[in-house]
């Protein structure tokens, strides 16, 4: 009859000393403390494998797994060879479990999906999209399979959004969640898009459009004050051409020359800088390249038409604008960068001297078809130029007059 092993004791483990060769300090039940000529002090197994062979499982190494953790391993191991598994066969079938969750984990699958298609999105996009997913959705629900989270999952994510007060961010996040099980589904990692079904479980964001001014007396009254701005050159013909071209602010401030013809008095703004990833056209009027021209010498030889004040390679801040506004005294319900937009939209539409497609397509409001709107970026050109004077023209006539308001007919 063999002989009980006598369980080993911290201090014994601790205090083990090597030798010329391998030793083994038995604990029972098959576990041992092999001690290696180098030093090192690592758990070992022995046990005898459902089909009768003998084999050997490791645990790690004492004292970072202690006594009492290796005891607990060799228990475990024990208990799957009581129901004929083979602890070393489910340890590697477990690692691949954990490996095949991980690759379809919601975070991974998230990131191959905007590897895969938001790199012709612009920075600032992709920038808030992946910054809102690792905020709000991956420290949650990252690494759960994504074909396994439910809805319930989601809702929660996104009702913390809302509770900070970010009403419309957590609608954009579901949005970005529900492209992600989309792709999954695509890829057969999911079946179905636990995030589309949440649409109303969301607080509804209150419509809030961007702060303008549209009465024609106080857009004159802007102008005036937009002409007597005390700023830098830069900042007030970055002020001055806004109403003129009335593109978004962003596509403003990133305005580069070589994207500027003022021979031909046009700025051609490329997709990767629109909303809607299509070429977008500006006529240039009279004023509008005289402004160009006063600017050339200072900023010409350099990328950006507007470049900030601490690097001639990057843009001007999206807040120089606001900014400027806010020394001339409006506050942001007042009046915004944006508002040009709204100025130009709203009284070029109030004269119905243009086409409402032309005045659509200066603003660059989007095309649904995108085949269509990659083909008729010029739609509506020749129009549109006519406009582009006429509007600049009349954008003049307030600027000197507080009480001119009629619109001035087309020159024939």
């Amino acid at each position: 009859m063999a002989r009980p092993t006598k369980p080993l004791t911290d201090t014994e483990c601790r205090n083990a000393k090597p030798a010329d060769k391998d030793r083994k300090l038995f604990d029972g039940g098959g576990l041992f403390l092999l001690v290696r000529p180098t030093g090192s002090k690592l758990w070992r197994l022995k046990y005898t494998r459902p089909a009768g062979s003998e084999s050997l499982l490791s645990f790690g190494a004492y004292p970072e797994l202690s006594l009492t953790a290796a005891r607990a391993l060799r228990d475990e191991a024990r208990a799957l060879l009581t129901k004929g598994i083979d602890p070393q066969l489910q340890r590697q079938q477990d690692k691949e479990a954990a490996a095949l969750a991980a690759e379809n984990s919601f975070e991974a699958v998230a990131r191959a999906w905007f590897a895969k298609f938001m790199t012709g999105k612009s920075a600032s996009h992709r920038e808030r999209t992946i910054n809102r997913l690792e905020s709000d959705i991956f420290p949650w629900i990252g690494k759960r399979p994504v074909g396994e989270i439910r809805p319930q999952e989601v809702l929660a994510c996104l009702r913390r959004v809302e509770e900070r007060g970010a009403i419309e961010t957590a609608h954009r996040v579901r949005w970005s969640c529900s492209k992600v099980f989309r792709y999954a589904i695509a890829a057969g990692m999911a079946d179905s898009d636990p995030a589309d079904l949440l649409t109303e479980a969301l607080t509804r964001p209150s419509p809030k459009a961007f702060a303008t001014i549209t009465d024609p007396i106080k857009v004159g009254e802007l102008l005036r004050a937009l002409e007597a701005l005390e700023a830098s050159l830069i900042v007030r013909c970055a002020c001055r051409l806004a109403p003129l071209v009335f593109v978004r602010p962003g596509e403003l401030r990133q305005a580069e020359w070589a994207e500027i013809d003022l021979e031909r008095a046009e700025w051609r703004i490329p997709p990767s800088k629109m909303k809607s990833r299509v070429v977008h056209v500006v006529p240039l009027s009279r004023q509008a390249t005289t402004i160009l021209r006063e600017l050339a010498p200072l900023t010409g030889r350099g990328r950006y038409v507007f470049p900030g004040e601490r690097s001639n390679e990057r843009p001007m801040s999206e807040n120089t604008v606001n900014a400027a506004l806010r020394r001339l005294g409006y506050s942001k319900d007042e009046f915004t960068g944006h508002g040009f937009r709204k100025i130009a939209s709203t009284l070029l539409n109030e004269s119905h001297l243009w086409h409402r497609d032309a005045i659509e397509r200066q603003l660059a409001h989007g095309e649904r078809d995108e085949v269509r709107a990659a083909y008729n970026y010029a739609e509506h050109l020749p129009e549109r130029v006519e406009m582009m004077q006429w509007w600049a023209d009349y954008l003049d006539k307030l600027k000197i007059g507080a009480d001119f308001i009629a619109f001035p007919p087309r020159v024939a």
